[in-house]
């Protein structure tokens, strides 16, 4: 399970065998988990406790971080 980067005590990662779905990126920190796609817009797929105020953090560090994501996903995934 690759981790791209963590941020505010949240884990950004992909698992391994997911290659064959359209990009997107996986969250949890404590309890929480989330499942982001990250084209044509970043969205959620899901989201679980997770808090409304940490849904926009993580989907705003998504936003940012869009095309660092992608370039991770398209070098471990070998696109």
């Amino acid at each position: 399970m690759p981790v791209v980067f963590r941020i505010k005590g949240y884990r950004f990662f992909f698992f391994s065998n997911e290659g064959n779905e359209p990009k997107h990126i996986h969250v949890e920190k404590a309890d929480g988990s989330a499942k982001l796609w990250l084209n044509p817009a970043v969205r959620y797929e899901y989201s679980y406790s997770f808090t409304g105020k940490e849904q926009n953090e993580i989907l705003k560090i998504v936003e940012d971080r869009n095309e660092t994501i992608k370039t991770a996903w398209d070098e471990y995934f070998k696109r």
